[in-house]
């Protein structure tokens, strides 16, 4: 499934966790990736070390996607590199949990401007080139309590629903210049975000979750390569749920 040759993907927040998995499965099936980072350069150099140790070629590219000016000098850079652009990963998101009572205006203008308005951002910044292509993925990396909601993550719950919101509309936008856009969203998943929950926590989660277990990053990945490749072709303004079961 999901030949990607000649394929440019640009995958935001991916120096580590969901993203990094996500670029290198897209990586993998042989697409050239342009890793996107906001802070952490070991680690988006380690990703873009692993993808050219296989064959593959990558670059990373620093830019906060949160600011529309970064969002668009990202894109610069990838089509500079690359010439191209043909699918977008918008995974990049951070977290600032809290009750609402106790959630300042600072807690939740952060999480709404990387998680949803970085979206917004990289998806104006490419949408010329996909237009001009009559072709493209866009993969928006929801979250299932973008769906279900989830008490202490007001803000981040409020993002991720804004997602699907983006997803839809966007979708009717560029469906007849053949470009598709979807959105995964993902259950718990061991990765750094989860990493520091209490333990206590994570057996209340895994007792919701049907299959009984958390999700690992490949599980998210795989997902977004089959999105991203012609076996998706006809898939446009979908919620994928990737949550064992846990929100249906």
């Amino acid at each position: 499934m999901g030949d990607l040759h000649e394929r440019v993907a640009l995958v935001t927040g991916a120096s580590r966790g969901i993203g990094r998995a996500i670029a290198l499965e897209l990586a993998g099936r042989g697409a050239t990736l342009v890793v996107n980072y906001r802070g952490n350069t070991a680690a988006a150099k380690e990703v873009v070390s692993l993808i050219e140790s296989e064959g593959g070629r990558a670059i990373a590219v620093q830019a906060d996607v949160s600011v529309f000016a970064e969002a668009q000098r990202l894109v610069k850079d990838t089509l500079d590199a690359f010439g191209t652009l043909d699918i977008l990963v918008n995974n990049a998101g951070i977290a600032r949990d809290k009750l609402l009572m106790r959630m300042s205006e600072e807690d939740w203008d952060q999480v709404l401007n990387t998680n949803l308005k970085g979206a917004f951002n990289c998806i104006k910044a490419v949408q010329r080139t996909l237009l001009r292509k009559r072709s493209g993925r866009i993969i928006n990396i929801g979250s299932v309590v973008g769906v279900t909601g989830n008490a202490g993550q007001a803000n981040y719950a409020a993002a991720k629903a804004g997602l699907i919101g983006l997803t839809k509309a966007v979708a009717r936008e560029l469906g007849s210049r053949h470009i598709t856009v979807n959105l995964v969203a993902p259950g718990y998943v061991e990765t750094d975000m989860t990493a520091d929950l209490p333990a206590e926590l994570l057996n209340q989660a895994v007792d919701m979750i049907p299959l009984g277990r958390l999700a690992q990053p490949q599980d998210v990945a795989g997902v977004v390569a089959f999105l991203a490749s012609d076996a998706a072709a006809y898939m446009t303004g979908q919620v994928l749920c990737v949550d064992g079961g846990m929100a249906m």
